[in-house]
């Protein structure tokens, strides 16, 4: 074989070796709801230090060489289509298409989904999540007692959403678990929203590395001022996770896609148009 022939078959081999199998995840954002504020006390904050009175309620999958991860499940699927329905404390609940339509738009249908992952147990992520019950449950072990051992001590939390979930496959995870075993998807622990509360953080070819928020902010300006909701269970574990995962961003060169941030999701792309 020539030499130049070698040297070009050798590149192509190394780069085959080099290059891991499922390194390029596809991510799709759904748009499952809106929560409207009267009053953003609660969350740590004066009513006079944002304007932002309505939250974004996302769903997000993720895809990889053939399997998939739900990552958060939104508000209950019972408020699709219904109009602005009231929530405690004066909330107002509006949800256009329920997440099972919007699969639909792209061909899947529960079964589809491998992996089912929340960044925590609220209401407000987990509203289909009794929808996927075929698919791997990927929970901290604190998470898991918060929401099916002790739910009644958390009031956000709703075990009606979610309490068939209990006897489903599942998967007791570390703080920092890979999702699809080559470094792309990993969800990384950041407690104190409740006991188990964690990030996504996704390795994209195109887009870059993003890291999924969950609820360790609702608001930029709680991130830009370090504020915490006077509902989180912990407050000294929220800072601290504060400072981890703004660590973490900045090791990474990561984009933090605040998950609530309204702002953000109207100039996000929705599926069926995806992020790789």
């Amino acid at each position: 074989m020539p030499y130049l022939a070698r040297l070009l078959l050798l590149g192509l081999l190394t780069a085959c070796v080099a290059t891991p199998a499922g390194a390029a995840p596809r991510l799709y954002v759904f748009d499952c709801g809106r929560i409207t504020l009267t009053d953003v006390s609660a969350f740590g904050l004066s009513n006079t230090e944002t304007a932002v009175r309505e939250l974004f309620v996302p769903c997000y999958l993720i895809e990889n060489e053939g399997r998939r991860l739900l990552w958060d499940a939104g508000l209950p699927l019972g408020l699709a289509g219904q109009g602005t329905q009231s929530g405690a404390s004066g909330m107002g609940l509006h949800y256009t298409r329920s997440l099972l339509e919007q699969l639909e738009d792209l061909t899947l249908t529960p079964q589809d989904i491998d992996f089912l992952a929340f960044s925590h147990f609220h209401f407000d992520h987990v509203g289909a999540a009794e929808a996927f019950p075929t698919a791997t449950l990927l929970i901290s072990p604190q998470e898991w007692e918060a929401a099916f051992l002790h739910a009644d001590e958390n009031p956000i939390f709703d075990k009606s959403l979610y309490e068939n979930l209990e006897n489903s496959n599942k998967r007791l995870i570390d703080p920092r678990h890979d999702v699809f075993g080559d470094g792309s998807v990993e969800i990384v622990a950041a407690p104190g929203h409740t006991p188990g509360h964690q990030v996504l953080l996704l390795r994209l070819e195109n887009t870059g590395t993003v890291v999924l928020s969950g609820d360790l902010y609702h608001f930029e300006f709680s991130r830009t001022h370090r504020r915490v909701p006077i509902f989180n269970t912990d407050p000294a574990q929220t800072l601290a996770s504060m400072q981890k995962i703004e660590t973490l961003i900045e090791a990474e060169g990561a984009q933090l896609w605040i998950e609530h941030n309204q702002a953000l999701a109207d100039k996000l792309e929705k599926a069926p148009a995806f992020y790789d």
